[in-house]
C-alpha cells in the first residue's frame, strides 16, 4: 500500500519462541513474536561501549512465513526484519489511551554475523519461504532451480575458483 513506512530492525528475538495462532475464519497462521534492538555507541572518553535505551517491536508474521518463524526463531537469535511499521491506539484496563507500534513483517531471517544457518526450502506457501535446518533436508523437487548441480569443469562453473 501506498504511503506505508517500511524499515529494516537487526536485533534479537525476546520471546522463548514465537506464538503461532489461526484466524478463526480461514485459519490462516500468524506468527507473533518480539525483536529488541539497543543501539551501541563508543564513548571515546571512557574507551569503551555504551548500550543505549532498547527498542522492542512487536512482530507479526503471516501465513507460510509465520509458521515458519514459529519453527525456526527462538530467544536470543539475531535476526533481520522487515516489514510495515504500524501504530494502534487503545484504552486499558484503567482507561488510559495508550499508543503502540508493531511490525507487519514482510521478511524475517537470521542475521550471519555471528552465526551460521542452513536454510531448507519449505513445503507449502508459495515462493521464497524458507527456515532454519531442524533436521535432515528433504529431497529438494526436481523443478527447483537450487537444486541443479553445480556446472561442471572448464565452463567457468561454481567449482573453480571465483575471478576477484
Amino acid at each position: 500500500m501506498a504511503g506505508e513506512t517500511v524499515i529494516t530492525v537487526i536485533g534479537n528475538v525476546v520471546d522463548e519462541q514465537p506464538e503461532l495462532r489461526y484466524t478463526p475464519n480461514g485459519g490462516k497462521a500468524v506468527a507473533k513474536f518480539r525483536v529488541a534492538s539497543t543501539p551501541r555507541t563508543f564513548d571515546r572518553q571512557a574507551n569503551e561501549w555504551k548500550d543505549g535505551e532498547s527498542l522492542f517491536l512487536t512482530c507479526s508474521a503471516w501465513g507460510q512465513m509465520g509458521e515458519n518463524a514459529a519453527s525456526t526463531l527462538v530467544r536470543g537469535m539475531r535476526v533481520i526484519v522487515q516489514g510495515r511499521l504500524k501504530q494502534r491506539s487503545y484504552e486499558d484496563r484503567e482507561g488510559v489511551k495508550r499508543t503502540v507500534y508493531e511490525l507487519d513483517v514482510d521478511e524475517v531471517g537470521p542475521s550471519l554475523r555471528n552465526a551460521t544457518a542452513k536454510v531448507t526450502k519449505s513445503g507449502g506457501g508459495q515462493g521464497g519461504g524458507g527456515s532454519q535446518q531442524r533436521g535432515p533436508a528433504a529431497p529438494a523437487p526436481s523443478d527447483d532451480p537450487w537444486a541443479s548441480p553445480a556446472p561442471s569443469q572448464g565452463g567457468g562453473g561454481w567449482d573453480q575458483d571465483p575471478p576477484f
